[in-house]
């Protein structure tokens, strides 16, 4: 039903609703829906705040995706994009240079896709208020999820899994960064997701103001798994300075496993193009080197701020005990491209602390500045060699953690998270509900998964599984944002994908539109629709 004609409808009844919200429903599918090509509707309708846009799965639709600056929601409505729940497999978006682009379209949700194919990337962020959720990316020739240097603001990456993306040292499986002239104060938010198989470069670079890396699992980079570093000083927009913003990061609750045979798992600091300045925040990480020979945890270079560790375990299975925190010497770098010019390690002399963390015998640069520090030969998890990394019983590290770890007072990170709520997800994408609760107060386990699981919630298990929740039924409201509900459409599923094709004459036909009301004012809409089927009746 069209708004107009709607609001006709309202008004004959007598009724006044200063804070009614409409916004339309659009369907893409291969046959018997508003659009065959997710292309054909985003280059035809300029979308509004509260739009949904249901896409059937079981088909494979043209890549090349651009959603543009009139495509975009609010910080209270986005537009959402998402698997409608029809088909035996989520929509698939194949090909073109970037397989999905945001442009400028600030407040968008992007959820239950198969990404894959991109030639230069398959999701490149420009925008604002991105949320990334339920989604694969994968087989990408270059980056797998881009950030532009400028024009990108905060972006949520959640419950996904990016494999066999990155290329040669410079693409990255995801690489991100923030425009900090015009989106100052941004955060790049990483939580439950299963990130592995590197093609090439790092699992997740990121040069974004801050970072908050949450539970994850990462696995197999070509070279690091995570680099933390300043912005590119080469492709600001004006106004833009070093001293502009610190590149803070916080990482809690991952497993990162090492394979490869680059030294370390994370690097941190700059790299020759910028400097970060920023403070490192590590709690409840897991970093396993499933591989012998030197290796290094974390490698400071060319301008960190500082870094705390608490209740981090670090522990290397075979052929030696690793570093822990390894400095790259002034003398072994090159000078910066750009100022500042130092090549010293640490932007304002050594800063570091921790407590509490899992060491293994013999590993070398221990920082002295530690406290409470647990040494041993082995950290007993339950299965190493299948990487079942939850403590086993009787291992040190249960119930060995600070349980309240403190910011170090002389070089604070801004608002860090407590403590960890949830273990990492178990090397396999984790659906949306599925995220396994840690303790919320009390003694804590040393590392990324407790010893003793418990279900954030009794998510039905039909609820559960590769597709996503049913809309308006999920157990985890800060996760599915009840801005997000809407209705799937009705439809065949699909046994198998089908290829569609753009059908240029009738793809365009205006779409019809229906009413969809916002979660303050539901109970009153639906008082009205039994109002309107009695007058119907």
């Amino acid at each position: 039903m069209h708004r107009l004609s709607t609001c006709v409808t309202l008004a004959c009844a007598g009724l006044f609703l200063p804070s009614l919200a409409l916004a339309a429903t659009y369907t893409v599918g291969p046959s018997g829906r508003d659009y065959t090509q997710l292309t054909t509707l985003v280059d035809n309708v300029n979308l509004e705040p509260g739009d949904v846009v249901l896409v059937d799965g079981g088909a494979t639709y043209t890549g090349g995706v651009v959603i543009r600056s009139n495509d975009g929601g609010s910080a209270q409505n986005p537009v959402t994009f998402r698997w409608s729940g029809t088909g035996s497999s989520r929509p698939r978006i194949q090909g073109g240079t970037h397989t999905v682009k945001f442009q400028q379209s600030n407040h968008v949700v992007f959820q239950g896709f198969d990404v894959r194919g991109g030639s230069s990337t398959c999701l490149f962020n420009e925008a604002n208020d991105v949320v990334v959720r339920d989604s694969i990316i994968r087989d990408c020739p270059g980056h797998g999820i881009l950030a532009a240097d400028q024009l990108s603001g905060s972006f949520t990456l959640e419950h996904s899994e990016i494999f066999n993306a990155g290329a040669g040292s410079t693409k990255h499986a995801i690489y991100m960064q923030s425009d900090e002239v015009a989106f100052p104060n941004a955060v790049f938010t990483m939580r439950f997701n299963y990130v592995h198989d590197g093609n090439g470069g790092n699992l997740l670079k990121t040069r974004h103001q801050r970072s908050l890396v949450h539970y994850n699992w990462f696995e197999g980079a070509a070279y690091q798994e995570i680099e933390l570093i300043g912005p590119d000083c080469f492709t600001q927009q004006d106004g833009w300075s070093p001293e502009l913003k610190r590149e803070d990061a916080e990482l809690v609750g991952n497993v990162i496993v090492h394979t490869s045979d680059w030294g370390n798992a994370i690097r941190a600091g700059g790299d020759l193009n910028g400097r970060s300045n920023g403070r490192v925040r590590m709690v409840n990480n897991t970093i396993l080197f499933n591989r012998s020979g030197s290796a290094t945890a974390f490698l400071a270079q060319l301008g960190v701020g500082s870094v705390e560790m608490h209740n981090n375990v670090v522990y290397q299975t075979t052929g030696g005990a690793p570093s822990i925190l390894r400095e790259n010497p002034a003398s072994g770098m090159e000078d910066p491209y750009c100022a500042p010019y130092s090549r010293e390690p640490w932007a304002a002399g050594r800063k570091v602390a921790g407590s509490n963390n899992w060491v293994q015998s013999g590993a070398t640069n221990v920082p002295g500045e530690w406290t409470g520090t647990v040494y041993g030969s082995n950290p007993q998890f339950a299965n190493v060699g299948q990487l079942q990394l939850k403590p086993a019983e009787g291992s040190a590290l249960v119930l060995a953690g600070n349980p309240s770890p403190q910011t170090a007072s002389a070089f604070p990170f801004p608002s860090p998270l407590a403590r960890p709520l949830f273990n990492a997800p178990a090397r396999a994408k984790l659906a949306i509900g599925a995220q396994t609760a840690r303790p919320a107060a009390g003694q804590i386990d040393i590392g990324a998964v407790a010893s003793g699981q418990a279900p954030v919630s009794q998510v039905p298990r039909s609820l559960r599984g590769s597709k996503p929740l049913i809309p308006g039924n999920s157990p985890a409201p800060g996760f599915m944002r009840s801005k997000d509900v809407a209705a799937p459409a009705a439809g065949p599923s699909a046994a198998a994908p089908v290829v569609t094709q753009p059908q240029a004459d009738a793809a365009v036909a205006p779409a019809a539109k229906s009413l969809r009301i916002t979660p303050p004012i539901l109970l009153l809409w639906q008082r009205i629709q039994g109002l309107w089927d009695e007058q119907l009746r």
